[in-house]
C-alpha cells in the first residue's frame, strides 16, 4: 500500500512540475502581435490570424483555405490555396513570425516526381495587411507573368512577406526579411501534400528582385535543405556596398511631382517602425502629414494617384532641416538591412534589367551583375534597350524562361558578366 501511495505521489509531483514546465514554456512562447491601425493591421478575413503559440520552427505549415475568387486565382492555374506558416522575423533574424500567401497548381498532369516551383516574390504593394497579393489581387503586369510561369509548366508559390496579411509592420526593403518569408513559403508548400517536387527557381521584381537575390545569398545556411537550382530578378534593388549612402537613393528631382515619392513616404513609415522616436511632423510638412498617414493604409497604385492629385513634389513634401538624427537612424537600418550577406552564391544567377530603368537606377543592377560575377557566380546578365522598370517583366520572359528550364534540367548556364544591350 505504500508503495502504491509513492507511487501516485511520484505521478502527482511529475504532474506537477510538468504543468508549471509547461506553463512556463507557454509563456514564453511567441504569439502573434495584435492588430495596430499605424501598421495598417486589419481589414482581411480570419484566415490572416494565428492564435495559438507560434512554432519555433520555421516553414511549418499553420493553415490552408481554397481560392475561389477568380479575382486572385490565376487563369492558367487548376487548384490555388491560401497558405498560412511559420517564419523568422527580418527586423532580429530569431523571433517567430507567421506569414501568409498563395500556391498555384498548373493544369495537366503533373511530373511523376511533381512540379517544378517558382517561388514569387512580388514588387512593392504598399504597407497595410489589405495590400497583400492574396488577399488583394496582384496587377494585371504580374497576372500576365504568372500565368506564363504556370503555362510553362511551373508551380507558383507566392510569399505576401511579413506584416503583409498578417498582423505587424511590412520592412519593405529588408534583405533578411525577404530571404526569410521566400524560403520559408517554399518549405511550406512541400508539406501541403500537393504534387510539388523539392527544385525550385526563386523569381522576384523590383522589391521582389532583391528579395530573389536575397533569398538566394541565405539559401545554404538558413533552408539548405530546400533545392533551389536558379534564380531570377527583374528591376533589382541593390545596395552597392562601395558606392555612398546617398549614391544608393532613389533620386528624384525635388521640384517635379512624382507618384514615386510613395516610395519615400513608405520607406519612412518603415524607417518609423523600428525608431518610433522619430516624430511625422518632423521630416513632413503641414501639407504632407495627411497624406504621409494615409500611406499607412493606402496601396501603392491608388497611393501614387493620390500624390499625383495632391500635386506635391518632395521639395514640398520634406522639410529642409529634419533632424540629424533622422539620417543617422536611416543609415543604420540601411547598414543593418540592406546590404546582402554575399554574392557567392551556389547556383546560377539570372538578372534581368531595363536599359532606361531608374527604380532602380538601370548602372546599379549592371553593378550587381558584374559583382556577382566577380565573387564567383554564375551570372546571366541581360540588358534591354528601352525599357523601363515594369516592362521588363514580361519582356525579360524570352530569355528567363529557358535559363530557369536549363537549371531545373541540370543543364550549364553560360555566364554573361557584361550584357550588351539587346
Amino acid at each position: 500500500m505504500k508503495m502504491q501511495n509513492t507511487f501516485i505521489s511520484n505521478v502527482v509531483k511529475s504532474v506537477f512540475v510538468a504543468s508549471i514546465l509547461t506553463s512556463a514554456g507557454m509563456a514564453n512562447a511567441q504569439q502573434a502581435p495584435q492588430p495596430e491601425d499605424r501598421y495598417g493591421d486589419g481589414r482581411v478575413s480570419a484566415f490572416y490570424t494565428w492564435k495559438a503559440a507560434i512554432p519555433e520552427q520555421a516553414g511549418k505549415l499553420l493553415k490552408t483555405e481554397d481560392i475561389s475568387n477568380p479575382y486572385i486565382r490565376l487563369d492558367n492555374d487548376s487548384t490555388a490555396i491560401r497558405i498560412l506558416y511559420s517564419s523568422t522575423s527580418g527586423r532580429d533574424s530569431k523571433t517567430p513570425i507567421v506569414v501568409s500567401g498563395t500556391v498555384h497548381l498548373p493544369k495537366g498532369t503533373p511530373p511523376k516526381e511533381g512540379w517544378p516551383v517558382v517561388l514569387w516574390a512580388h514588387g512593392t504593394v504598399g504597407l497595410a495587411d489589405a495590400c497583400a497579393p492574396s488577399w488583394n489581387g496582384r496587377s494585371y503586369r504580374d497576372i500576365q507573368y504568372l500565368n506564363r510561369w504556370l503555362k510553362e509548366g511551373f508551380a507558383v508559390v507566392a510569399t505576401d512577406y511579413e506584416g503583409l496579411g498578417v498582423a505587424g509592420p511590412h520592412l519593405l526593403i529588408n534583405n533578411p526579411m525577404l530571404a526569410y518569408s521566400i524560403l520559408d513559403s517554399g518549405r511550406a508548400a512541400l508539406k501541403t501534400k500537393l504534387p510539388l517536387t523539392n527544385r525550385f527557381v526563386i523569381v522576384g521584381q523590383s522589391q521582389g528582385g532583391a528579395g530573389a537575390v536575397s533569398a538566394s545569398a541565405y539559401s545554404a545556411t538558413y533552408a539548405p535543405e530546400l533545392n533551389i537550382k536558379g534564380s531570377i530578378g527583374t528591376g533589382v534593388i541593390y545596395q552597392d556596398p562601395e558606392a555612398t549612402a546617398e549614391k544608393n537613393q532613389l533620386k528624384l528631382n525635388p521640384y517635379e511631382v512624382s507618384p514615386s515619392l510613395a516610395y519615400g513616404i513608405y520607406s519612412f513609415l518603415v524607417t518609423q517602425s523600428l525608431f518610433p522616436e522619430i516624430k511625422t511632423e518632423d521630416i513632413f510638412t503641414a501639407e504632407a502629414v495627411p497624406l504621409v498617414e494615409q500611406a499607412r493604409n493606402a496601396c501603392l497604385t491608388s497611393f501614387m494617384g493620390d500624390i499625383q492629385t495632391a500635386g506635391l513634389s518632395p521639395a514640398q513634401a520634406y522639410k529642409a532641416n529634419p533632424p540629424s538624427i533622422y539620417k543617422k537612424l536611416q543609415e543604420k537600418q540601411s547598414n543593418d538591412y540592406g546590404y546582402y550577406p554575399t554574392l557567392k552564391i551556389n547556383h546560377p544567377l539570372f538578372i534581368g534589367t531595363g536599359a532606361n530603368d531608374r527604380t532602380p537606377d538601370a548602372r546599379n543592377q549592371i553593378k550587381l551583375v558584374a559583382d556577382a560575377c566577380k565573387a564567383g557566380t554564375v551570372v546571366e546578365g541581360h540588358l534591354y534597350h528601352g525599357l523601363g522598370h515594369s516592362e521588363t517583366v514580361n519582356a525579360s520572359l524570352q530569355d528567363s524562361v529557358p535559363f530557369a528550364k536549363k537549371v531545373i534540367a541540370g543543364e550549364k548556364i553560360q555566364s554573361i558578366c557584361k550584357p550588351d544591350l539587346q
